[in-house]
């Protein structure tokens, strides 16, 4: 099984900070200068896989199937952001993960996030598949 070395309880701790490029203006999601929410699905994403993927076996990779982001509060640029994962249920190949987010003055955000293992190369051969599919219909 290529989770087999992934288990329950295990956790990573990151941390960034809101530059302009994480606000809602610059990535589309609002007008105000705040930490966007795809920014910090972004960052849940990352964390996971950060945690997981140096785990795994040569040629296997996870892909997020499924998130769940409860935005808090907001964060202002130049804020800190701090992430706590935690992997909580390993089925076959399917992690899911609890995360919890908080700036220097209070929880921000939480989420639920599910990734699969995947084999990168036939992954890949059915992303190109449709690659293909969509240039012969154009």
């Amino acid at each position: 099984m290529d989770t087999a070395s992934i288990k329950v309880g295990m956790s990573l701790e990151a941390e960034q900070i809101v530059t302009a490029e994480r606000t809602a203006p610059h990535i589309g999601s609002g007008t105000l200068r705040v930490y966007a929410t795809p920014a910090m699905g972004m960052l849940v994403e990352e964390t996971c896989c950060s945690l997981v993927d140096p785990l795994l076996p040569d040629g296997k990779t996870t892909v997020g199937t499924e998130i769940h982001l409860h935005h808090l509060a907001p964060s202002p640029a130049g804020e800190r952001v701090m992430i706590r994962v935690e992997v909580i249920a390993v089925d076959g190949n399917a992690i899911t993960f609890e995360a919890q987010l908080r700036d220097d003055h209070e929880p921000i955000g939480k989420a639920r996030h599910s990734r699969v293992v995947v084999d990168i190369e036939r992954f890949m051969k059915r992303v190109l598949a449709k690659s293909n599919a969509s240039t012969d219909e154009e």
